[in-house]
């Protein structure tokens, strides 16, 4: 999975399609993704040592990665991701469309 947290993405299809947000966290092993404020769900919370106050809170629910599409920090299009290696033999993330580093 080439999708990383803190990335800006926008989703392709489904009911938030078109949305640009961000990633909050990467889940590789289920191949899913969570973006802020994409795929809302209320849940009901019991007050505990963290949350004092219960009651309803907004969760953001997984999305599939295969329905987001990275954008690209340069050129700010939705883009593919490719792998280079640099002197030292780190990997980077390319962009597919302009070159840059993601």
């Amino acid at each position: 999975m080439r999708i990383r947290k803190g990335d800006r993405v926008i989703v392709r299809n489904g009911k938030y399609k078109g949305q640009r947000s961000e990633v909050v966290r990467a889940l590789p092993t289920e191949g899913k993704v969570v973006l802020e404020g994409v795929n809302v769900a209320k849940r009901s919370a019991k007050p505990t040592r963290n949350t004092m106050q219960g009651g309803i809170i907004d969760k953001f629910m997984p999305v599939p990665v295969s329905s987001v599409s990275l954008l690209c920090r340069s050129c700010g299009e939705p883009t593919r991701v490719g792998i280079q290696f640099d002197d030292q033999g780190r990997k980077l993330r390319i962009c597919r469309k302009c070159g840059g580093e993601l």
